[in-house]
C-alpha cells in the first residue's frame, strides 16, 4: 500500500488544514472595526480556553484546532490593524471611512467604505479593495465614476459624502 494514504499515527487532526490566508493589503480599520476585531479575539481566546479544560474527545480536538488556526489569524489582523483616525479624513471628497451616497441608473444607494474585516455588503459596508471602493476614492460630490463590475460596467454620480461619527 502506498504511504500517501496511510494516516501517520502523530499527526494531529487539524493538521491538514492550511492557514487563514491574510490579505496582502495594508489592515485599514475604522475605530468601530478594531472594537469589533478585539471583541472577537477575546471571545476566541474563551473559546479556546474552555475547549482545553473540556475532555479530550475527538470533536472537541477538532473544534480546538479549528479555534486556535481562527485565533493565530485573529492575533495577525489585531496586529497589523492601522486604525484610521476618521476626524483627520478629508469632507469634500471619498475617502476610508465615508458613508457615499451614489446614484445610477439602477437608482440610489449608500456605500461606507471600510476595512476588509468590516465590510458587509448586506448592511453597505464595502472594503477599501472592493471595485465599487475603488471606483469611489478620491471622487467629490457631482463626480461621475465608473464602477467595474463582473456584470458589466455602471456609471455612477456621488450625491454625497458623510463621515459619521463612530459609536
Amino acid at each position: 500500500m502506498s504511504r500517501s494514504f496511510v494516516k501517520d499515527a502523530d499527526e494531529s487532526v487539524g493538521d491538514r488544514q492550511p492557514e487563514i490566508p491574510l490579505s496582502e493589503h495594508p489592515n485599514y480599520v475604522t475605530p468601530t472595526g478594531l472594537a469589533q476585531l478585539r471583541k472577537r479575539l477575546v471571545a476566541v481566546r474563551e473559546r479556546r480556553d474552555a475547549l482545553r479544560a473540556a475532555s479530550d474527545t475527538l470533536p472537541e480536538q477538532r473544534e480546538l484546532t479549528a479555534v486556535e488556526r481562527e485565533l493565530r489569524w485573529l492575533n495577525a489582523r489585531v496586529g497589523s490593524a492601522i486604525e484610521v483616525d476618521l476626524s483627520q479624513q478629508p469632507r469634500d471628497r471619498v475617502a476610508f471611512g465615508a458613508l457615499v451616497t451614489v446614484d445610477s441608473e439602477e437608482g440610489e444607494a449608500r456605500y461606507r467604505i471600510v476595512g476588509e474585516d468590516e465590510a458587509d455588503v448586506e448592511r453597505g459596508m464595502v472594503s477599501y479593495v472592493s471595485p465599487v471602493a475603488v471606483a469611489l476614492l478620491g471622487a467629490r460630490v457631482g463626480d461621475e465614476v465608473v464602477w467595474q463590475r463582473p456584470a458589466g460596467n455602471l456609471s455612477v454620480e456621488v450625491m454625497a459624502i458623510e463621515y459619521p461619527a463612530e459609536p
